[in-house]
Order: C-alpha cells, then structure tokens, then sequence
C-alpha cells in the first residue's frame, strides 16, 4: 500500500475576490484623486475671468448653509457646506451622493 502522499502547504490566494477587504483598499488608499468643491458662479464671463487678481471677489448667488457639491475625479459623490475652521476655510459633508 502506498503511503499516503502529504499535503502541501497551499500558497496565498491570487484570488482578489478572496483577498480581505481591509487588503485591497490598502493597495489604492494612497492613490492621488482631485477633490473638488463647486460653487456656481452664473453670469460669469471670460471678460471676469481676464480681470480676476489678488483680493478681487467674485459675486455668486450661493448663501452660507446652502450645500455645494463635492466631487472626487469629477464623479459627485456628496454634498458639502463651507465652514471656517481655525481661521481655515473647511467642507463638512452633509449628505452621501
């Protein structure tokens, strides 16, 4: 009778479907995106754009609580309002797009 042939130690799974999700987005966590943040300025004309400078302002319809737009990559992807945060300008996420 033949011996019993012993099972080898199985190698880690190239399976990505298997990888643990903690895993995978520690492959990506450090990938560059744009934020961006969106405040509509209608009326706005290339003859502004050309007289734009230093501590020029810029009118816009937009009011403090009103949510803005908040987009990775140009995907949106939530809703945001502006706050002042130690003297900062900040975002806080309002709501999941």
């Amino acid at each position: 009778m033949a011996a019993a042939a012993q099972a080898k130690p199985s190698a880690p799974s190239a399976d990505p479907v298997a990888e643990p999700l903690e895993e995978k987005w520690q492959r990506v966590e450090a990938l560059p995106c744009l934020l961006t943040v969106e405040i509509p300025v209608p009326n706005f004309t290339v003859s502004d754009l050309v007289q734009l400078e230093h501590g020029r302002i810029v009118a816009t319809p937009w009011t403090v609580g009103q949510d803005v737009p908040l987009r990775v990559n140009d995907e949106l992807i939530a809703w945001s309002e502006f706050e002042v945060v130690n003297n900062q300008l900040a975002v806080r996420l309002t709501e999941l797009a």
